[in-house]
């Protein structure tokens, strides 16, 4: 629980590393969060099984959209507030320093079940590509611990490491699958090249409701350009640009190649093809097997691997950021605040993070858990409503901010009609996930129940360190949330 200091926030030389990232390393670190190839082959083919089918592309743009408005509202206040707190600052400065604390829990949530969930998932498939590709066989725990001890390291070092680590693996990654695109759209797809998916009776058919909620899973980690705010250089235009660049990037790829794996098999054969499969997420190497060559399958198998390295690196920075200011706000203790001498990383929140991931992949590979039917899905799923909770209250915060602070902005449009809507949309789909939660995951009725529970109890905690902080020191708590660009 939070404890008090006698040094002040803004006096701290405990400091994250500044001016050290500039729009294209922001860019990198939300888009290797979203880990477009793990998407790509392993969220989307799900995603059309289940929901939509071929309307699917339809869905991503439809997402797209609505990531875009709500960034309209989002980048506006980054412009006037620069905090690694992200969500957290947003919410303190616009609803006050009680909400402030339950977004602060809810985003410690998020990020850490995000980045524990990926453990299982890159165990996983690490596992499988190994043993099949060079007869390595390892249990999957063992290079989930692997990618825990070399994230512990790059987590622990100054920021802008782990951003030319993440730059090479996500260009890697885009090159092999728009080589795929291209190959599919060159031989005309097998039944020539149309826009079906892009129609309203595509759109709607099957379960629209799970394939949208799920493509809106596979932009998770895009909002993230705020946490690294005090580490960017000019983060008034840094963020913002960063932002719309990583949704746009992700939006236009995904969409791209959606639309070309319903090509592929043509919009009719789409779901029967998928439901012939064992498991859907070897629908994407199929076609690179069928549209391309083996040589391109492997090298996509062997980037899976890298794509979830990247997003477990892209959410340890984020859960380590997170750990750092909320022990310099208060709301933790307050030893987390501290930054390391030479790298100027939280290095301490790098460490508290890991050590988390231990115990909880121990946890589940102690009782027989599957590591991606348990641990990935229902660990991602739980950030993934958890993150969709703070969007909401981040919209309604830029409307509360603005009001008080009209001169700060012009425009009404960024400052009220755009993060209304935006707002108003996140909360009916944070709603959906919560009533489709067992649908989502294919968990028991009690843990689809259970699981989404976590959201709401971690904003109770996040409220109660809030009010303890209130009570111990007003001045502070005043100060929750605020800028940190000038200090």
């Amino acid at each position: 629980m939070a404890q008090s200091t006698t040094t002040s926030v803004g006096t701290s030389p405990d400091r994250l590393r500044r001016n050290v990232l500039g729009v294209a390393a922001v860019t990198f670190f939300v888009v290797s969060a979203a880990a477009p190839l793990t998407a790509v082959a392993g969220g989307y083919p799900i995603a059309m099984l289940f929901g939509n089918g071929p309307g699917v592309p339809a869905a991503v743009l439809v997402v797209t959209l609505i990531l875009l408005l709500f960034s309209v509202g989002y980048t506006t206040m980054a412009r006037h507030i620069a905090n690694a707190g992200s969500f957290f600052a947003f919410t303190s400065r616009g609803l006050g320093g009680i909400a402030g604390g339950a977004a602060a829990y809810i985003a410690v949530l998020a990020y850490n079940t995000m980045q524990i969930g990926l453990l299982g998932l890159f165990g996983a498939v690490t596992a499988g590509t190994l043993s099949s590709i060079v007869g390595i066989d390892l249990p999957w725990w063992v290079w989930s611990l692997i990618a825990m001890a070399v994230i512990a390291v790059l987590g622990y070092r100054q920021i802008d490491l782990s951003a030319k680590v993440l730059a090479v693996l996500v260009i890697a990654e885009y090159i092999a699958v728009l080589i795929l695109d291209a190959t599919i759209l060159g031989a005309g797809g097998a039944e020539g090249i149309g826009f079906t998916s892009f129609t309203p009776d595509a759109f709607f058919s099957g379960s629209t409701t799970i394939g949208m909620l799920l493509c809106f899973a596979a932009f998770m980690g895009f909002e993230a350009t705020t946490i690294y705010s005090e580490e960017a250089r000019d983060p008034e235009r840094t963020v913002p640009r960063a932002t719309y660049l990583s949704v746009l990037l992700i939006g236009v790829f995904y969409t791209l190649s959606t639309w070309c794996m319903v090509l592929a098999t043509g919009p009719d054969k789409l779901l029967p093809t998928l439901q012939g499969l064992q498991d859907p997420t070897s629908f994407v190497f199929g076609l690179s097997d069928q549209y391309a060559n083996s040589a391109l399958t492997t090298i996509m198998s062997l980037l899976m691997i890298s794509s979830v390295f990247a997003a477990l690196l892209a959410f340890h920075n984020a859960a380590a950021r997170y750990f750092y200011v909320l022990g310099r706000e208060g709301l933790l203790p307050v030893g987390l605040s501290k930054t390391h001498a030479t790298h100027q990383s939280p290095h301490l929140g790098s460490v508290l993070q890991t050590i988390l991931a231990v115990i909880v992949l121990a946890i589940f590979v102690v009782t027989g858990q599957d590591p991606v039917l348990a641990l990935f899905t229902w660990l991602t799923n739980v950030a993934t409503l958890s993150v969709i909770v703070l969007m909401a209250l981040a919209s309604f915060s830029v409307i509360a901010f603005f009001g008080r602070s009209r001169g700060l902005e012009s425009s009404t449009f960024r400052t009220m009609l755009a993060p209304l809507a935006a707002g108003a949309l996140l909360a009916i789909i944070a709603v959906l996930v919560v009533i489709h939660f067992d649908a989502l995951t294919g968990a028991q009725p009690a843990l689809a129940i259970g699981l989404p529970i976590l959201v709401p109890v971690a904003a109770v905690l996040g409220i109660i360190a809030a009010a303890r902080l209130k009570q111990s020191s007003a001045a502070r708590f005043a100060r929750l949330g605020a800028n940190q660009s000038g200090e």
